[in-house]
């Protein structure tokens, strides 16, 4: 069976992105931008069970985002906040910039309905 991600200690395989944001001992921690192609930053998170950090390309979460995706950047204008240059902070963004739906997306990884990882496993055998 294929494996969306596993964390560095090796012991805990998630088998969807579903799984992944379901599992109640992961934690998004922040964003590391690419400000050349989005897709390609990384969504960063804490696995809470071995204290390892987990960086996912932000392309695998791009599906999350049902809203308008913004073609100019503003990054370093007077209209950019700057939250992208901040590798911490979760918040959203409220420009129109190309960059505010990986903000957006943040959104809905953040507020994932979670549950113990042990009974996710268990609908995969």
């Amino acid at each position: 069976m294929k494996i969306f991600k596993k964390c560095s200690c090796g012991k805990s395989p998630w088998f969807n992105r579903d799984e992944f944001l379901q599992d109640e001992n992961i934690d998004l921690i922040g964003y590391q931008a690419n400000f050349c192609h989005l897709e390609l930053g990384y969504f960063l998170f804490n696995h809470l069970t071995c204290e390892s950090t987990i960086a996912i390309p932000a392309g695998l979460f791009k599906g999350l985002h049902d809203g308008p995706v913004f073609k100019q950047s503003l990054y370093g204008t007077e209209f950019c906040q700057g939250f992208c240059e901040d590798i911490k902070a979760l918040d959203p963004c409220e420009s129109k910039c190309e960059c505010a739906y990986v903000r957006e997306v943040m959104q809905v990884i953040r507020n994932w309905p979670k549950q113990e990882y042990q009974t996710a496993k268990i609908a995969h055998g």
